[in-house]
């Protein structure tokens, strides 16, 4: 099935920069200042960790600081389609960049304002408002955390590192001599083309489809990688790949990966076995 090449990423990584460059801690709401300014000055932390992530994380050597977020509401406009045959929306894939990016830095700028090392447990959710037609909003939310260590593990930009890591696999993960870098994600808005008229009567494999959805899944994988690879990263663990139409229309489609980028901190990456207690009793 032959195909044309495949359109150069999107800047994620420049849109990202320019989102940090645009935020200060001014841009944030007044009580948000207000609640990171209290938390710091009576050392009060709030967490969406359960108890098992919470001890976890205390016993990996960070301190939970506080549950921080961001958020981003904004309008994607849909632009007319020049083509009948598939092909990706680079305008859409790039708005969606923008918005979640917005929600990423405002999450990462209350993290810096606690003075955090980090962020463990980011969960990115989409929510459609039905306040007119094509308004998401990109919520980014997690527990802000700092080593009680004297390394250094900021991302290599000097920000917050960001991870979709649960408590426990944090924990596994620096068990094991790892660490996070960034919470990485690619994306891709595509066009599959207009569906074919009936049924086939015969089985057989739709290779216009086929080849379109391979596509927008392997432009989402590729700028992820992209990402992770900006950041140094040596590889990116707990991937999650997601399909989406945003009330698009079912021919037009999202596809979208994240992960979290990591490196390794050490040459020994061996787990400690768990022992088998039996208690006897009297």
């Amino acid at each position: 099935m032959p195909t044309s090449p495949p359109p150069p990423p999107p800047p994620a990584r420049a849109g990202a920069q320019q989102a940090h460059a645009r935020l200060q801690l001014d841009d944030l709401p007044q009580h948000a200042r207000e609640r990171l300014q209290e938390m710091r000055e009576h050392h009060f932390f709030t967490s969406d960790l359960s108890v098992n992530e919470f001890l976890l994380v205390k016993e990996a050597g960070f301190q939970p600081l506080g549950l921080v977020m961001g958020s981003s509401i904004y309008h994607i406009g849909m632009t007319a389609l020049n083509s009948q045959n598939p092909e990706e929306i680079t305008v859409l894939t790039q708005a969606l960049y923008t918005a979640r990016e917005l929600a990423m830095a405002r999450m990462e700028e209350e993290a810096d304002a606690l003075g955090a090392d980090g962020i463990v447990a980011v969960r990115l959710t989409l929510n459609v408002h039905a306040w007119g037609t094509n308004i998401i909003e990109f919520m980014a939310i997690g527990t802000a955390v700092k080593s009680e260590g004297p390394e250094n593990f900021r991302a290599p930009d000097g920000r917050p590192f960001t991870s979709d890591l649960s408590g426990q696999d944090f924990w596994t993960l620096l068990t094991a001599g790892y660490r996070p870098v960034g919470f990485v994600m690619g994306n891709c808005v595509y066009y599959i083309g207009q569906p074919t008229r009936g049924q086939p009567t015969e089985s057989k494999e739709l290779q216009g489809p086929t080849q379109a959805l391979y596509d927008a899944r392997e432009l989402a994988m590729e700028r992820m990688q992209v990402e992770a690879e900006a950041l140094g990263a040596a590889g990116i663990v707990g991937v999650l790949i997601d399909e989406n139409n945003h009330t698009w229309g079912p021919s037009v489609l999202e596809f979208s990966a994240v992960g979290t980028a990591v490196v390794p901190i050490r040459d020994d990456h061996h787990i400690p076995r768990p022992n088998l207690i039996l208690t006897v009793g009297d």
